[in-house]
């Protein structure tokens, strides 16, 4: 274990420069990490040798480098998060009887990437691969409210960004923001006819190790089965399941 503080060492020079837009001096690796000089230079160098980062000599600046690129490509080609997803989401269905899904923001979109079905319930347009509008999803509503407010500005600047399936669901930023607002109080998000009339949907956020929102769970329920009782009982399993995929992604609550 007597490399283990090296290595640990190593791994922050690495966290420290992708936090940043552009390559850093050496100086300012040192003083962040509060590592010497002597240290410091001789991290950079082995993980220049080995391809983790690119020394910029004109600059004297040090950025990632191909093989950190070819590590980040690795763990999207694993695809962590369904594959940490799915026992978590079989057991949503299987415990409370209803359609479970696992869906990410794409742009304005929720592309669904784990759906568990429960056999004799209604039949969804989700599946896996297909894109819905994020203002029209418990899905995307949740991840929505968790995402900074110049962030959802961006993405529904006006009322040409927001489309509609059936007469419900938000038509313009003034009308999404309240929607999550709520969300936000209630820890969940609701979605009431917005994609398919008769099915309703509740769901919670999924985060990362750094707190981002990367995805959100749901349940689906017909609108004649959920009562304000049932609805809060489904929130509470959503919620601790997107939590439990959070911890799974490595999020810590402090």
């Amino acid at each position: 274990m007597a490399n283990a503080p090296a290595a640990g060492h190593a791994l922050d020079v690495l966290t420290f420069l992708a936090r940043h837009a552009t390559p850093q001096p050496a100086a300012a690796v040192a003083r962040e990490l509060g590592l010497p000089r002597s240290s410091t230079y001789h991290l950079l160098a082995a993980l220049v040798e080995r391809g983790f980062v690119v020394h910029l000599p004109e600059e004297r600046r040090y950025g990632l480098g191909v093989a950190a690129f070819e590590l980040g490509s690795a763990y999207t080609r694993h695809a962590p998060l369904q594959r940490l997803a799915r026992p978590v989401l079989t057991r949503l269905a299987d415990t409370t009887g209803h359609n479970a899904h696992l869906g990410v923001l794409h742009g304005r979109d929720v592309v669904y990437v784990v759906e568990e079905r429960v056999a004799g319930r209604p039949s969804l347009v989700s599946d896996v691969g297909v894109r819905l509008p994020a203002s029209l999803t418990a899905t995307g509503l949740a991840v929505l409210a968790a995402l900074p407010a110049a962030q959802v500005r961006a993405l529904f600047p006006g009322r040409d960004a927001f489309v509609r399936r059936t007469d419900a669901g938000p038509t313009s930023p003034s009308t999404l923001r309240p929607l999550l607002s709520q969300t936000r109080t209630r820890g969940y998000a609701v979605e009431q006819g917005y994609v398919t009339r008769g099915l309703d949907s509740v769901a919670a956020p999924v985060t990362d190790h750094a707190g981002h929102p990367v995805a959100a769970v749901a349940l689906t329920v017909p609108t004649e089965e959920l009562t304000e009782d049932l609805r809060e009982s489904l929130a509470g399993a959503v919620r601790r399941a997107a939590q439990e995929i959070s911890r799974r992604m490595g999020h810590r609550s402090r």
